[in-house]
Order: structure tokens, then sequence, then C-alpha cells
């Protein structure tokens, strides 16, 4: 496996808009490319900066986030990886993940990272009550579709 480059200079503040002024700044600002939430409390923010340079070795970035926006970890790409392959990158023992990623160019987990598949199981936590909730693909909660409770 390549060495990948420390990213830990870019999340000094583990707070998401701080990340994105650095991107401004640095980097000549970005494109949101995509947004994932997994659950409630994880979301995945994809972002190509204009222009990768010392410290950014390649032009996409994974930034995972709690629910607050407080950065958890931070992933490097030459392209947007698959939204899938990045579970399973990180819950390979979770069947309903697959895929492959491309090469993680950079990376660093801050000191609000946890494990993320510990928001996937069935009993993973949620702000929903149970009869307001039904499960992702893949795990974590999300609201319930009322028109399938009505029917």
């Amino acid at each position: 496996m390549a060495a990948t480059c420390d990213l830990t200079p870019l999340t000094a503040s583990t707070v998401l808009s701080s990340l994105l002024g650095v991107l401004r700044k640095e980097f000549g600002g970005y494109q949101v490319m995509e947004h994932w939430k997994q659950g409630e409390f994880h979301h995945d923010v994809v972002v190509k900066v204009a222009q990768a340079g010392p410290g950014l070795p390649g032009d996409v970035l994974v930034i995972a986030t709690n629910c607050n926006g407080g950065i958890k970890e931070l992933l490097c790409f030459d392209e947007v990886p698959n939204r899938w392959a990045l579970w399973h990158y990180r819950c390979p023992h979770a069947p309903e993940f697959s895929g492959d990623l491309p090469a993680i160019r950079g990376a660093v987990r801050t000191k609000i990272w946890y494990d993320p598949c510990s928001l996937l199981g069935v009993d993973g936590p949620s702000e929903l009550k149970p009869e307001f909730r039904e499960r992702m693909p893949g795990g974590g909660w999300c609201y319930a579709d009322p028109m399938k409770q009505s029917g």
C-alpha cells in the first residue's frame, strides 16, 4: 500500500466551515460533488478543489462529519469514490457494502473520530422514535416514509 499524505494541518479546527474557508483561500475554492448521509449522525461531503497543491496531493476530498459539522475524517483522492466502496473500506464486514476505492492519496482521523460502523447496527443510535424511523441500506436510521406506513 502506498504511503499517504498526512492531512492533519487541514483539520486543525475540526469544524467543516473552517476547512471550507481554507479550501477557498489556499486551493482556489471548491465545488460540492456529493453529500451522502448514512443514518442520522454521519455525513460525507465530497468536494473537488480548484487546484491541488502542497499539502493536498489530490483534488477530491471526502469530509466525514458528525451531525453538527464536526470533522471526523478527511480523505483525499484523485477521483470521486463510490459511496458504497467508501463504506466497504470503513466497515469491511458489513455485507451490504462492496466495491473498491481509488487510491487514498491523503488521510487523517481527527480527535472526534469514532468507528462509523457503530452507527449501523439495529441497536445503533437514533433520536427518532422507533415508529417514525426506518433502517437505511447498509444501516443507520432515517425518517420513515409515511406513505409506507399508511399503506
